[in-house]
């Protein structure tokens, strides 16, 4: 699993009530499709129970998991890097329960306040990296040659 970032957490009480303001509760049933590579990037979720499982499409097989996104944890960052499409696909692993922000109001929200944003900004590009690195490596673990895994 990756490295958990809390994005409520990282942000002073006032900044979080007020991304909150853009929050809904939300559940996915066990099996739920999230959102698929390639779809508009329209929202983005904190999981607060259960399970997602980051995927990525291989062409003549199945989609191939690559990370595991759990409580606490920030669900999608393509919202908000332009064209805002989903650079993987994710599914619910059992039932989860999660909060679900509408991303073009928070991009408004962002511009409206760069401390705010740059505080945002700092937490999904932390994603972003542990995204890639976590795919990386699962990638390697699957189709490169033995012994292709992590660097020290």
């Amino acid at each position: 699993m990756a490295t958990t970032t809390n994005l409520l957490r990282l942000l002073a009480p006032e900044d979080r009530d007020r991304l909150l303001k853009f929050a809904v509760d939300v559940n996915f049933p066990s099996g739920a499709r999230i959102f698929e590579e390639g779809s508009k990037a329209d929202r983005f979720w904190t999981i607060i129970t259960g399970l997602v499982a980051l995927d990525v499409h291989v062409p003549g097989r199945r989609a191939a998991a690559v990370d595991a996104i759990g409580h606490g944890e920030l669900l999608g960052w393509s919202w908000l890097v332009p064209p805002h499409t989903w650079q993987l696909g994710a599914e619910a692993h059992g039932p989860v329960h999660a909060l679900e922000f509408d991303a073009a109001a928070v991009r408004a929200l962002i511009e409206e306040d760069p401390v705010l944003g740059l505080a945002i900004t700092r937490c999904v590009a932390i994603v972003v990296g542990n995204r890639l690195q976590s795919t990386r490596t699962r990638l390697l673990d699957l189709y490169g040659p033995a012994g292709s895994g992590p660097r020290p």
